[in-house]
């Protein structure tokens, strides 16, 4: 049985899904006030380990996850991505490459378009090869923040001076 709950995170309201089979999506969802209630036990690290990679206490996760039907494609590809470590990025070329077809680096855009467990599975730090920040399902805003809290010397804002 799937149970779910809700995150309160700098990036927003995130729904936590899973079941004894792992966790199966982290998501953002546009739901004022972000909805509060009891945490189900097995989602409770998961949220536990959330609040810790927001406060910059932890940069891996230690997690069961469930991609249920994904195709073999995009599980590859997520695979790959949890190999990308804390702070760093790759990008959707090197990616492509790793998968043994340096063609595929659009097929690669789309599996982290459809990644279910955003920031476990880091589709964040995957950028263009130019180094531009590009397709992030929540704006690159997001993708900006998240880069930003991993590694704040590569990815802050530069301040105005005026």
């Amino acid at each position: 049985m799937t149970a779910y709950a809700h995150f309160l995170s700098p990036i927003g309201c995130l729904r936590v899904e899973g079941s004894a089979e792992g966790i199966s999506a982290v998501q953002r969802v546009d739901t004022k006030p972000c909805p509060t209630g009891p945490i189900p036990e097995v989602l409770k690290p998961c949220i536990q380990q959330l609040a810790a990679y927001f406060r910059g206490e932890r940069e891996t996760f230690d997690l069961q996850l469930d991609f249920g039907d994904a195709p073999p494609f995009h599980r590859r590809v997520w695979n790959l991505l949890m190999d990308i470590p804390y702070g760093h990025t790759t990008t959707y070329q090197a990616i492509a490459e790793k998968l043994g077809d340096k063609k595929a680096v659009r097929a690669v855009g789309q599996a982290n378009r459809h990644n279910p467990i955003a920031i476990i599975v880091p589709c964040h730090r995957c950028i263009a090869k130019s180094g531009d920040l590009q397709g992030y399902f929540y704006g690159l805003d997001t993708k900006r923040q998240l880069l930003e809290l991993e590694n704040p010397m590569s990815f802050a804002r530069q301040g105005s001076l005026f």
